[in-house]
């Protein structure tokens, strides 16, 4: 007798617009993406169960948590959060503190398990045409990503999380009108898939273990 498939690893994705995936379709978000890139190689993930929403920052992303509770626990746990606190000209000290609260938080879902834990950095909205329509200047929405980022980084180090930079891709392809949304801003599932091959062979080492 054949015996029964190995179940499905579950799979639970945190993140504002870039992890619902605004104005792509669902199999275009990144996180539904990178499921199917490691079902492909063999890795029995299931698409992932996703609480975001366009426009959070890190507080609303925890509230929005909270509101999904209980939770339980899973196999794996990606967070991707951060842009709606530059973009409301909140500080990265401020973020660093939030961002760690929340990981925290992912770890725990995951089993206590920060090797089962991926974070992507934030991406730079600034190259996107969108900006044009804001009274921010592209310079500064990349300084100030790059310590947002620099303070995030910093926390997976200490909590011993994996962590993907996918900024510079954002900002090499990020004006590029294939790689947007219709919006001008969000990525479009072609820019959402470079993510995902940056993510693909971390996420596998860390499904392997």
């Amino acid at each position: 007798m054949a015996s029964a498939p190995a179940p499905a690893l579950s799979y639970l994705a945190l993140g504002d617009s870039y992890t619902i995936g605004e104005g792509v379709p669902e199999a275009g978000r990144w996180p539904v993406q990178l499921a199917h890139a490691l079902r492909e190689e063999g890795i029995a993930l299931s698409d992932p169960r996703i609480i975001a929403t366009t426009g959070w920052t890190t507080d609303e992303l925890t509230w929005g948590i909270d509101g999904a509770e209980p939770l339980g626990e899973w196999d794996f746990v990606s967070l991707l959060i951060g842009v709606n606190n530059q973009y409301r000209l909140r500080s990265a000290v401020g973020y660093r503190g939030e961002f760690d609260t929340l990981l925290q938080r992912a770890i725990r879902y995951a089993r206590g398990r920060a090797d089962r834990v991926l974070v992507l950095s934030i991406p730079d909205w600034g190259v996107t045409p969108f900006v044009k329509t804001t009274q921010q200047k592209p310079e500064t929405i990349a300084a100030e990503l790059d310590a947002y980022n620099a303070a995030a980084l910093s926390v997976c180090d200490a909590r011993g999380v994996a962590f993907v930079d996918i900024t510079p891709a954002s900002r090499e392809h990020g004006a590029e009108t294939e790689m947007l949304a219709e919006d001008g801003l969000h990525p479009s599932a072609a820019m959402y898939t470079l993510w995902t091959q940056q993510a693909l062979p971390v996420a596998r080492t860390l499904l392997s273990r």
